[in-house]
């Protein structure tokens, strides 16, 4: 079993999944786009992954907002609205007889090229839509013992060439740092930013704790991922001293705790980072407590 912040559980329901392209429905086997298809071709286009419990999608206001704004920034004009999507992920849903413990992931590419190219006007359709819907429910084993981070040599870029916060297909970079990371024997990549401070991971937001305050990085090289968001608002409202910072490997190594954030996992502790040992085995006091509050909180959206 692959270890890591997207550990999950087997579960058999999901080879009988029905897969939502562009309005119609799909066995898993065969769910197919065409190899003239944006993203297939280029890694044109945008998506977005949420959870769903007790029928409640969490936090959906947030990430539909981050998917229309990333849809934007690409030159995507998305020919439906967020009540329509809504309609299509609860269709989807419906159809598979899903209800708690569902991980949803809409993925929106450019559209159908008429040959292979980059150029966008070539593109000879509207926009692909593909809803994924899993049974997934986070496997104990990364929550109990955490993870261990290998820090990569690939760097978050700058936002005057690929934006970081930009939640695109073209993930290339962080699959490289990952490959990285894995090679090293880790379960994940810590990555740094252009001047060498200490960015986010290859696919979760890093914070840490040093004698009561959570740091976290500036936000300028990283996703802001929504998970992320989430446990700075706790940690103002629960007034405990949170800074996003510039921090580097130096303060990383000695830091009491550390996690990583995820839309998937939550909060994740980290145990190790380049063969140093963070704190004590498993979760730290804080990172528990903070993870409390944020399933707490996940429960109050699903009772709203």
């Amino acid at each position: 079993m692959v270890k890591g912040t997207h550990q999950a559980k087997e579960d058999p329901r999901n080879k009988d999944v029905q897969i939502f392209i562009n309005g119609t429905f799909y066995a898993r086997e065969e769910a197919r786009i065409s190899v003239f298809d944006s993203g297939y071709l280029v890694g044109d286009g945008v998506w977005e992954a949420f959870r769903v419990h007790k029928g409640k999608l969490v936090f959906i206001d947030d990430h539909l907002n981050r998917l229309w704004q990333s849809a934007k920034v690409i030159g995507i004009a998305l020919p439906f609205s967020k009540e329509t999507l809504i309609a299509h992920v609860q269709e989807t849903l419906a159809i598979n007889g899903m209800w708690d413990h569902i991980h949803v992931r809409v993925m929106i590419t450019r559209g159908i090229k008429k040959t292979p190219s980059q150029d966008p006007r070539l593109t000879i359709s509207g926009p692909n839509l593909v809803i994924i819907a899993e049974h997934k429910e986070a496997a104990g084993e990364s929550k109990q013992e955490g993870i261990r981070l290998f820090t990569s040599t690939y760097r978050r870029g700058s936002p005057d060439y690929l934006d970081p916060r930009l939640n695109c297909h073209s993930k290339l970079h962080e699959v490289q740092a990952l490959i990285q990371a894995i090679e090293a024997g880790a379960d994940e990549a810590l990555m740094l930013d252009t001047q060498g401070f200490v960015a986010t991971c290859n696919a979760t937001n890093f914070f840490m704790v040093k004698d009561g305050e959570v740091w976290t990085s500036t936000g300028q090289y990283c996703m802001n991922g929504i998970t992320r968001g989430k446990v700075l608002a706790i940690c103002e409202k629960k007034g405990l001293p949170c800074y996003q910072k510039n921090f580097s490997l130096f303060d990383v190594y000695g830091a009491d705790e550390a996690f990583v954030t995820g839309t998937f996992g939550g909060l994740t502790p980290v145990v190790k980072i380049d063969g140093k040992p963070i704190g004590e085995s498993g979760a730290g006091p804080l990172t528990r407590q903070l993870s409390n509050w944020y399933e707490e909180w996940i429960e109050q959206e699903i009772q709203a």
